[in-house]
């Protein structure tokens, strides 16, 4: 009989009550349902796992989904003994999987998602530390004559360095409370966003609740305090080895910091080039990958004040012709506060490279999408069940349809895919199964084993072609190889005579061609249907006529234009998340710098007046604090553009292709690298204004 039962959380969520009625979408075609009944489990565990699940009759099911007499699965209890004993009486193209299999391919599948995710995150936290240094530094210059004191009146140095330590380390502690609170409130904000992409990209998930576990709440803390202490450390050991006498001089670390600039420079050097050779030697490891990104970015950080240093020296003379004096002066400024200034710079710089890189990651990647769709998507209408997101599910549509539609005024040609999962010796796969006599464009292939022409016709002798990221995934060499697959006839090998673009999934699919698919597989229904038109055929009218035969199946029909649209929809909604913890990492930036640029004006508040007294004009002071802030802003912004180009260039080639196994070309945004060094220069221009 139609009815179904279903649990209380998806009866309420779509407004349903035992006897009311749902149509449900059933391959290629919609039925009707009468709710016999509503549970609602005790255990929490079997709740969310029945949240989005409604439970037939098997019979009724097999009907409605047009398999009767054929089931997907059995689930066993059984020992070691027990199953070796079904497997030797398991019909070919059947197997044996533990259920723990599954929940590794389902977690395997988010893992590169999660990690890049978390990596976007802790360079907020890596900016964060160059403010937590810069503040550190800036109060221990405040209190540079009462520390003197204190070391004058007996303490020690081990006294001055646990006093400066554990202050960081409270205010870490405060700061870290502050960050899990918010981390929460932005986290349920976000929930939608990567719930949403889950489903785009992996499988359908449905998330009503957000979790949060005692390990979630450890490690936020300890990250941060951890992060607050390390920052500190550095500005703590440098007041507790200055001697007594000098510690009363205020001009003292800043001669100190210049003679570091040099070193700092040559450890960068050399931690960047550890993260390039950690890059080229572990070619597999995301994790490695992530570490040798930011032994790269950490070491061009340590390169800034020197390039500041360069940069100041080469900008005095130009600066002292526009501006005279002033000009001289905000120079002499810059380079005397560089154990400020500098810190400040790497920060910014840091945050606004890492949006330039992932901004031309993103603009490249939807611009190679772009290419592809369009070399893809050849046909005028397609047909196919409404999406249902990443769980690519096996909808099987009646082969009637496809000769319907053929048989419509305007149409020239049918192509027809069917989708299903197999098992091969690679693991589990997605196998296209295309009826089509057109050939894919050569551009499609990443290594072809002859022209466009012999691949396709040796795909329609019954060899396969595999997508780029499940040969990448897989391992499969250029040359080609063989896969195993797991047919209704028994095991049986194919040879692999191409890898093909493909950036529908980042697990990966092979094609054959649906003869070779019927040689091998019972299975004769079809997933989708493509129909070029003729060239004088009105698209409006057949795309209505299509609609009209689809009518009652539930079956969608799009145009080109419209599929296109969708597919880049669901890219740029993919990458909200990422764009998301770019603007946050920047944000964090953009305030460390206005908040320690303006600390420095302020410390300078008996210099200006002194200025002004010596008749410098207000206008003349506006002019001095807009050059200092402004060079610092441009300086940082300049910095970003090649280290960002430098990130760039990892994310495309290196983090994307052992994420998710996809090339693409890179393409140079211009605006990206403008807005970086605007950025920075309001940024620092903003600083400047209370002062001024």
């Amino acid at each position: 009989s139609n009815t179904l039962i279903m649990s209380e959380a998806l009866a309420q969520r779509w407004g349903l009550n035992p006897g009311s009625e749902i149509r449900l979408q059933m391959n290629d075609h919609i039925q009707s349902f009468k709710i016999a009944g509503i549970i609602d489990p005790g255990d929490q565990r079997v709740r969310q796992g029945l949240e989005d699940v409604v439970l037939l009759d098997i019979a009724a099911a097999q009907e409605a989904l047009g398999m009767v007499g054929r089931i997907s699965r059995i689930d066993l209890i059984a020992t070691e003994e027990q199953i070796q004993a079904i497997e030797a009486r398991l019909p070919a193209g059947s197997q044996i999987d533990p259920a723990s299999e599954q929940h590794s391919t389902l977690e395997q599948l988010t893992n590169a998602f999660e990690l890049n995710l978390q990596a976007l995150s802790l360079l907020g936290l890596v900016v964060g530390m160059f403010l937590i240094y810069n503040t550190t530094t800036f109060t221990v210059l405040q209190r540079r004559h009462i520390l003197g004191i204190f070391r004058t009146l007996g303490a020690t140095s081990r006294q001055i360095f646990l006093m400066i330590l554990l202050e960081s380390g409270m205010i870490g502690i405060l700061g870290s409370l502050l960050g899990v609170g918010v981390g929460w409130i932005l986290g349920r904000g976000a929930l939608q966003l990567v719930s949403q992409t889950i489903n785009d990209l992996y499988f359908v998930l449905n998330v009503t609740t957000v979790s949060f576990n005692a390990f979630s709440l450890v490690k936020g803390l300890g990250a941060g305090i951890l992060a607050s202490l390390l920052a500190a450390a550095g500005p703590a050991w440098e007041a507790s080895r200055v001697p007594e006498v000098v510690a009363l001089q205020r001009s003292d670390i800043e001669s100190r910091a210049r003679t570091w600039i040099p070193g700092l420079a040559l450890v960068g050097v050399a931690l960047a080039c550890l993260g390039a050779i950690l890059l080229l030697l572990i070619r597999t490891s995301l994790v490695a990958s992530f570490v040798g990104l930011f032994l790269i970015l950490i070491g061009l950080a340590l390169i800034v004040p020197l390039s500041m240093t360069l940069f100041a020296h080469w900008a005095r003379p130009l600066l002292a012709r526009l501006f005279g004096p002033v000009g001289r002066m905000a120079v002499g400024t810059i380079l005397r506060s560089m154990s400020r200034t500098s810190v400040a710079v790497s920060a910014l710089m840091v945050s606004l490279s890492v949006a330039i890189g992932v901004g031309v990651m993103i603009s490249s990647f939807r611009g190679t999408v772009e290419h592809w769709l369009d070399l893809t998507l050849q046909a005028d209408i397609y047909v196919s069940v409404p999406n249902q997101g990443g769980a690519r599910p096996n909808a099987s549509l009646d082969p009637a349809f496809a000769q319907r539609l053929g048989e419509l005024t305007g149409v020239m040609d049918v192509e027809t895919v069917r989708t299903v999962q197999v098992q091969s010796d690679k693991g589990e796969a997605l196998l296209l199964a295309v009826d089509t006599q057109r050939e894919r464009a050569a551009d499609l292939y990443r290594y072809a084993s002859g022209s466009a022409h012999e691949v396709w016709s040796q795909v329609q002798q019954g060899a396969l072609i595999v997508s780029e990221p499940f040969a990448y995934r897989n391992q499969i060499p250029a040359s080609g190889g063989e896969l195993r697959l797991n047919t209704d006839r028994g095991e049986q090998d194919f040879k692999i005579v191409g890898i093909y673009y493909d950036y529908t999934s980042e697990r990966g699919t092979v094609l054959m061609s649906r003869a070779t698919y019927e040689r091998f597989y019972d299975d004769r229904t079809i997933s989708s249907i493509a129909l070029h038109l003729q060239p004088d055929a009105d698209l409006n009218t057949v795309i209505g006529n299509v609609r009209a035969i689809l009518t009652g199946s539930g079956l969608q029909a799009q145009a080109n234009r419209s599929l296109r649209e969708q597919a880049l929809e669901i890219f740029d909604r993919t990458f909200l998340i990422t764009s998301a913890l770019r603007i946050l990492a920047v944000l964090v930036a953009f305030i460390g710098v206005i908040s320690a640029l303006m600390a420095l004006q302020v410390e300078r508040a008996r210099e200006f007046a002194t200025m002004q007294a010596l008749g410098l004009s207000q206008r003349g002071l506006w002019l001095l604090t807009s050059l200092e802030t402004g060079m610092i802003g441009l300086v940082s912004g300049l910095l970003a553009m090649p280290t960002g180009a430098i990130l760039a260039v990892v994310l495309i080639y290196v983090i994307n292709l052992r994420s998710f196994g996809w090339t693409i070309s890179m393409a140079l945004d211009p605006w990206v690298f403008l807005s970086s060094v605007l950025t920075a220069v309001a940024a620092a221009l903003l600083a400047g204004v209370y002062p001024a």
